[in-house]
């Protein structure tokens, strides 16, 4: 039986691999400016400097838009937390160095546009906006300290590079899924415009770690099958704990634009194909196990999006109906 190899070990045998995929990534990524995508004119001083301070008319965004909007950009504030968990889980030599360092400063220019885009607009609270991310930066970002909460000690003892790889894979997809579906609903064409060329930039990050986590399975797939099972079955965002995660998140599936069926069909199965994790004959025992343990999973999932569908048609078919009485008071009243 093949032994696990050690983080050392998988990294000098993936080296080549992340090699190829950072000229990869090098050669496809766009040059773009986050200067170019904010309406300026629209700009004006806040009470500070003899301006006026923020209020809710001033928004052109609806509700849901405003919370996509704060949840997609405290996400890319934790970047600090983030640089340090890859870091840790690669190496700041040879090709592993370059992609950290490379992808540190294309997510950076993520949350510079979006932030700069809603402090000009007024699209959101500004002062809210700054409190929330002082909290959530201030409290950091460990996957490790989710999984202690969750009660699964056993996880932390297989931590680097194949968590990391496998983690971000999934992670930076169901990102690019958000920022795609934000876009849409913000009914905003610099914004939607803003929100494509991020995430184009987070599909390319997403193709990198998918990359390389497909050919640590094929190195190691017994070792990497059972990481790939618990990364999904205890997969959460990163924003996890932020101010009004729950609240906003609520908002956010249920008006479509990130949920338990894009979560399942546009994120896990895409990858999971990719991978070709069902279709394999390079198991042992753990990696059978794992693989069928996975399989459960995700047919459960399958119905808890059900569920979920149902009740959030019926919450929405409420909701219409109480507009459309409020509209009828409001009409015979006139």
């Amino acid at each position: 039986m093949a032994r696990n190899l050690t983080q050392l070990e998988l990294l000098i045998e993936l080296e080549a691999v992340a090699e190829q995929n950072v000229n990869r990534h090098l050669s496809m990524a766009k040059e773009w400016h986050p200067h170019d995508y904010v309406p300026w004119d629209e700009g004006r001083n806040f009470a500070a400097l003899d301006g006026t301070d923020w209020e809710l008319g001033q928004s052109k965004l609806n509700e849901v838009a405003r919370a996509a909007m704060i949840t997609n950009l405290l996400t890319e504030d934790n970047l600090p937390s983030y640089h340090r968990t890859i870091a840790e889980g690669f190496s700041r030599d040879s090709a592993w160095g370059t992609w950290v360092n490379r992808w540190t400063a294309e997510e950076n220019r993520h949350g510079i546009a979006i932030r700069d885009y809603l402090v000009v607009t007024r699209s959101v609270d500004p002062v809210e906006l700054e409190n929330a991310r002082m909290v959530h930066m201030t409290n950091g970002y460990s996957p490790y300290t989710l999984v202690r909460r969750q009660g699964r000690p056993d996880l932390l003892m297989n931590t680097g590079l194949l968590q990391s790889v496998t983690y971000v894979t999934f992670q930076e997809l169901a990102t690019r899924v958000s920022h795609r579906n934000t876009g849409r609903v913000c009914d905003e064409a610099n914004a939607d415009r803003l929100l494509q060329r991020i995430a184009a930039d987070e599909n390319l990050h997403m193709i990198f770690y998918r990359n390389v986590c497909g050919a640590a399975l094929d190195l190691v797939p017994e070792q990497a099958m059972p990481v790939v099972k618990d990364i999904i079955m205890q997969f959460q965002m990163p924003g996890a704990g932020m101010p009004n995660w729950r609240r906003n998140g609520v908002l956010m599936a249920k008006h479509g634009i990130y949920d338990l069926r894009q979560h399942l069909e546009e994120v896990l199965w895409p990858v999971l194909r990719k991978w070709q994790v069902f279709e394999r004959n390079d198991f042992g025992p753990a990696g059978e196990a794992a693989r069928e343990e996975l399989g459960e999973f995700l047919e459960n999932l399958k119905r808890d999006c059900e569920r979920f569908e149902e009740q959030r048609d019926r919450s929405l078919a409420r909701e219409a109906a109480r507009r459309e009485k409020a509209a009828d008071l409001v009409s015979t009243r006139v």
